[in-house]
């Protein structure tokens, strides 16, 4: 679908380009023209771009996602970036604009993954992107942690949570019809007797710790509170949280 003639009702062979002078003049009629006129040019520039947004989602065929979705999306992010553009940095509108269209659809695939991600975790990974957006390709993780103020070991986990999901029935190899699907490759040599075991032993252990603890543990790891927000839900300090959670495992530890 990606390289049909039409997407989402618009042929793409038939799209305008501007040119960069056009644009600042259109611009400019946005920032000092009457209403008429700034809305007039913001509908110009946003058909006078539309190409920009087919070059992104071509980046994104590889994903198996509907073209049509994905360029109404990408779509969203140009008007984003038409609506913020300063002419007064002195970069061409392609060049700003193409990282917003791009962030503006992993964003959209992000938010719709099958696998649910915390919504910490989630804003994390956006700071880490906005990161790598503002600086080069390469950077060491305890550097990018102290930037953005956060753990290393959540650092590592947001960039986990970034990487694209992969089907089960996603074929792997393909020869002459005879295709190999990834769960050809997948075994699973769980002991789910050993894991019902685990779980009843791990129930009874929790039963035997007090009410707060409980509660930290379930906040903690449940419902992926940090201990600053629990200590604030239960009236005690952030230290007296770390020590009662740690006090909690331990408990849980030694009794397994």
């Amino acid at each position: 679908m990606i390289h049909k003639v039409e997407v989402s009702s618009v042929n793409t062979s038939q799209l305008p380009v501007l040119k960069n002078s056009e644009m600042l003049i259109l611009f400019e009629k946005i920032k000092n023209g009457s209403e008429y006129e700034r809305a007039s040019a913001r509908e110009e520039l946003i058909n006078g771009n539309l190409k920009l947004v087919l070059s992104v989602i071509k980046n994104f065929s590889s994903r198996n996602e509907n073209a049509d979705d994905l360029f109404q999306i990408g779509c969203i992010g140009l008007i984003k970036a038409i609506d913020n553009f300063d002419t007064s940095l002195g970069v061409k509108f392609s060049t700003y604009a193409f990282p917003m269209i791009v962030g503006e659809i992993r964003r959209h695939l992000r938010d719709n993954n099958p696998i649910r991600v915390s919504r910490s975790l989630r804003d994390i990974a956006y700071k880490i992107l906005q990161y790598k957006n503002e600086n080069s390709e390469s950077f060491d993780l305890d550097e990018i942690a102290e930037k953005i103020d956060v753990k290393r070991e959540d650092l590592v986990l947001a960039m986990e949570a970034m990487q694209d999901t992969v089907s089960l029935s996603e074929p792997m190899y393909n020869d002459n019809g005879d295709a190999a699907y990834l769960s050809d490759y997948v075994s699973d040599e769980t002991d789910y007797e050993a894991v019902i075991l685990d779980r009843i032993a791990l129930r009874k252990a929790y039963s035997s710790l007090g009410e707060r603890e409980k509660k930290i543990l379930l906040m903690r790891f449940f419902t992926d509170k940090t201990q600053t927000e629990i200590a604030s839900e239960i009236g005690i300090s952030q230290a007296q949280v770390s020590r009662l959670e740690k006090a909690a495992i331990k408990s849980l530890k030694d009794q397994l």
